[in-house]
């Protein structure tokens, strides 16, 4: 079925439009925070931005997805879901209200980027629990439809979300001002999706009830101690341990050419007009998006032809070579195609990546490798701005960083194509 077809389905109940229209609200707010972060960071015209604080900016939106993921679930299978989706949105504005205030008096990066965190964190439990909940309001007949609207929904609503940003950010100016009422326009949005979740009933979201669940002390060190035996359970299966290591690469190197891109486009390419930096920075999302979606395309009719363990090094290496190709003539039209360049190929080792974990990994182990995963794919970005922090100068332009990532590229294919055994080609 399509998914205009499916989201018709599964739209007739309900409870489940309720907790729909919740996620939708929510992340409608979650993509003008995260432009309010992004130009905070990186596009502030009272502010010089320099490659550290991309990193900090960086990390800021990403770390608390990687350090506080494994660990949600203990607490969204004890306390009851629908109360987390009406009290998180509240505590989230309230932070976004603190925030608000740390940017219009002036106050150090250090304060709004706590206060960024906190509302990132809560952020965390929220989704988490709309995940979580969904069982509860669709038969489970129709559970595979709604997994796979209800993401693909809340993604194009965050862009939406980010693009209204954008129209917020000309109505209220680029300064520190007009980012103090992103945010406190966002805060407002989300708690609207407090109001929606309150006409659920408190019980209808779960958890059930578990005599035999262990306590949250116990469930926490069972955490950890289930992500090292997770560890240890993917050193026994190279090739899915190998795919998580090409999806690591990719995610390392696209984080310095983000790094590299962003202080491009503030220092190189616009002399320092946030503006201008802006929107060229956004012609690269877009054809980066493009990109994305054609990987969605191409991925499966490729790996009809080719084994994966032969696909993810060709796209390794296309990234690594025309990466630095277009790059380096340090012109905006490279950098643009780059975007896409990057786009298919990063996103088409991740669709293989995610493929060989689920194909190759036992049902036992699952979800702690794929905590693990997660865990790599933010955490390497959030590395790689750090490294460019070290290493870019002032304008961005470096043909150090370049080598790096090319040579880091096809250094990981050759890596993975050793590590990996040949097999047959199959669909994904």
């Amino acid at each position: 079925m399509s998914y205009a077809a499916d989201l018709r389905v599964v739209l007739k109940g309900r409870d489940f439009r309720r907790l729909f229209s919740t996620r939708l609200v929510s992340q409608f707010s979650d993509g003008i925070f995260q432009f309010g972060v992004a130009g905070f960071a990186f596009f502030s015209p009272e502010k010089q931005t320099t490659a550290l604080q991309v990193a900090i900016g960086l990390a800021v939106l990403l770390l608390p997805y990687s350090v506080l993921g494994p660990f949600v679930g203990v607490f969204i299978d004890r306390w009851s879901r629908r109360q987390i989706l009406v009290v998180a949105p509240v505590v989230r504005g309230g932070l976004l209200l603190v925030a608000a205030a740390f940017v219009a008096v002036g106050l150090p990066d250090e304060y709004f980027y706590a206060a960024a965190l906190g509302v990132l964190g809560v952020n965390r439990f929220f989704l988490a629990a709309l995940g979580a909940s969904l069982p509860h309001v669709v038969p489970r007949d129709q559970l595979m439809m709604a997994n796979a609207v209800t993401p693909t929904s809340g993604t194009v609503v965050t862009f939406v979300g980010a693009g209204f940003g954008i129209v917020l950010r000309w109505v209220f100016g680029a300064g520190h001002g007009g980012t103090a009422l992103l945010l406190i326009t966002s805060g407002v949005v989300f708690g609207l999706s407090a109001l929606i979740a309150r006409t659920m009933h408190r019980d209808l979201l779960g958890p059930s009830y578990d005599p035999d669940r262990p306590q949250a002390r116990e469930a926490l060190r069972n955490v950890v101690s289930g992500l090292v035996d997770g560890a240890r359970h993917l050193v026994h299966h190279r090739s899915a341990a190998a795919a998580m290591g090409a999806m690591a690469t990719h995610r390392f190197m696209y984080g310095m050419a983000t790094a590299m891109g962003i202080i491009l486009y503030r220092y190189y390419f616009t002399d320092g007009d946030a503006d201008a930096a802006l929107s060229g920075i956004s012609i690269v999302l877009v054809t980066s998006g493009f990109g994305y979606f054609l990987a969605v395309i191409i991925t499966p009719w490729a790996t009809e032809r080719f084994p994966i363990e032969r696909w993810v090094p060709i796209m390794l290496v296309t990234a690594g070579v025309l990466g630095a190709v277009l790059i380096i003539p340090f012109q905006p039209w490279g950098l643009w195609i780059g975007g896409f360049v990057l786009g298919v190929t990063g996103q088409s080792v991740k669709i293989c990546a995610d493929t060989s974990v689920q194909r190759d990994i036992e049902d036992a182990y699952l979800g702690r490798a794929f905590s693990i995963y997660d865990m790599l794919f933010n955490g390497m970005y959030v590395l790689a701005a750090a490294l460019s922090a070290a290493i870019l100068p002032a304008n961005g332009k470096s043909f150090v960083a370049v080598a790096i990532i090319a040579i880091g590229y096809v250094l990981g294919a050759m890596i993975y194509r050793i590590v990996t055994p040949t097999r047959a080609p199959s669909a994904l």
